[in-house]
């Protein structure tokens, strides 16, 4: 996991207002479904409908969940997986300055969904309540955190609809990959589409393609980093979904010796210890929370990197898209990358 994950958990009472102004009127106007959408679910004829979670609860409702709202990753795998129309709402980086979608929206229409947050920290409680919410779905990473729903109001949040929260760290990718499976099955999804199965042929083939370049590379050294003005954040494969699984198709990651202060994922490092770890190919942290590549020339310890002399940098989404289709690129550009690196002495 990178660094940014950790220093937007810490900024989290900074930034998340949560739309707290004028919330008990509204939780009021709320408590006996208000808004003026309605549910379909009560001419489903379905049943009762339930799922556990993996924060051990189980949630039930008295017919399948028609209007979900998700962390836009979230709500790009689930679409991944069919359910596309039933996505009412985002919340997290969601479209970009000129409109059009951020890369993590995958396959989304965003002009047809209601962004009811497009930071860390943004969610507004009036638009979610107002699109009358039957299921919220987002990742969790450390036990009673849900991914970017801000902590100082989730408790209202919460109270507007059930929500499920599907594990991502200190598991390997494929798990909540599986687990949004078959979260997305319970509420209806067709496993067996076209869409799935090519989604997952090309994931299989991505990973022994994957595996091969890791095994030809004769043991490349993979560093995961992340850029700040003021340090250099190396990643420790166990915790993070993606890095585990990319150590397991035997990726290489240089393993980074203090990692304590940041709860286990990473160690932070002065610009002036950026090449404390040897590395013949380094995969950069390329959200917008991070400072990119071309960011970095200021720093002459970066440019001092071998792998960077080299050439050999190669980007990194450490957030990926749990479903077959969002994760196997990331597999396939990282064996591409693996490929045309060298070993650097």
């Amino acid at each position: 996991m990178s660094h940014a994950r950790t220093v937007n958990l810490s900024r989290r009472g900074l930034l998340a207002a949560g739309g707290a102004l004028g919330l008990g009127a509204l939780l009021s106007a709320c408590g006996d479904g208000g808004g003026s959408g309605t549910s379909k679910t009560a001419d489903k004829g379905s049943g009762p409908w339930s799922f556990t979670d993996d924060r051990g609860e189980k949630v039930t409702t008295d017919g399948t969940p028609e209007r979900i709202v998700a962390f836009t990753g979230t709500a790009a795998a689930l679409a991944d997986f069919g359910l596309k129309d039933r996505i009412v709402g985002v919340f997290g980086e969601t479209t970009l300055e000129d409109g059009s979608a951020h890369p993590q929206a995958g396959d989304l229409d965003v002009k047809k969904i209601e962004v009811i947050g497009n930071v860390w920290g943004e969610f507004d409680i009036e638009k979610y309540a107002a699109l009358n919410p039957e299921l919220l779905v987002t990742h969790q990473y450390d036990e009673g955190s849900l991914w970017y729903v801000p902590d100082e109001s989730k408790d209202k949040i919460l109270k507007l609809a059930p929500s499920v929260a599907v594990q991502v760290a200190d598991v390997s990718l494929l798990k909540p990959i599986q687990r949004y499976a078959e979260l997305a099955e319970s509420l209806g999804a067709d496993l067996k589409s076209q869409q799935v199965t090519d989604g997952k042929a090309r994931f299989e083939a991505a990973a022994e393609k994957l595996r091969k370049a890791a095994k030809a590379s004769g043991g490349l050294r993979v560093l995961a980093a992340s850029g700040s003005a003021d340090y250099f954040y190396v990643s420790t494969p166990a915790p993070a979904a993606d890095l585990k699984y990319f150590a397991e198709l035997g990726v290489n990651f240089v393993v980074p010796e203090d990692v304590e202060a940041s709860g286990g994922y990473f160690e932070s490092l002065s610009w002036e210890n950026a090449g404390q770890y040897e590395a013949d190919l380094i995969i950069l942290d390329n959200r917008d929370t991070a400072l990119q590549a071309e960011d970095l020339e200021s720093k002459p310890t970066w440019k001092a990197l071998p792998a960077v002399k080299a050439g050999q940098v190669a980007e990194w989404d450490p957030v990926p898209r749990f479903s077959y289709q969002g994760a196997a690129p990331l597999l396939e550009n990282l064996a591409d990358a693996i490929e045309k690196a060298e070993k650097l002495g």
